[in-house]
């Protein structure tokens, strides 16, 4: 499983990569979690918005949460 955080390198953008990377872990995967301040992968997406939880390249969340277990819930039925 691919998982990145796409963001411009905000605050915003660096918290949801760190909650990204803890959820990721309390779910016992042994993924890394990349994170991309590329704008023209986000614009490539077809998207104009930041931070973006991407999963094997698609979209899984646009927009910032720092809901633990909804990016856990998210990661588990995007697998």
């Amino acid at each position: 499983m691919k998982i990145q955080v796409l963001g411009s390198g905000c605050s915003t953008c660096k918290k949801l990569y760190e909650i990204t990377q803890k959820a990721v872990a309390e779910l016992g995967l042994n993924e890394n979690v990349e994170y991309i301040t590329d704008v023209q992968k986000i614009v490539a997406m077809g998207l104009m918005q930041s931070p973006i939880l991407a999963i094997n390249d698609k979209p899984a969340m646009v927009g910032f949460s720092s809901d633990i277990e909804k990016i856990k819930r998210i990661i588990q039925d995007n697998k």
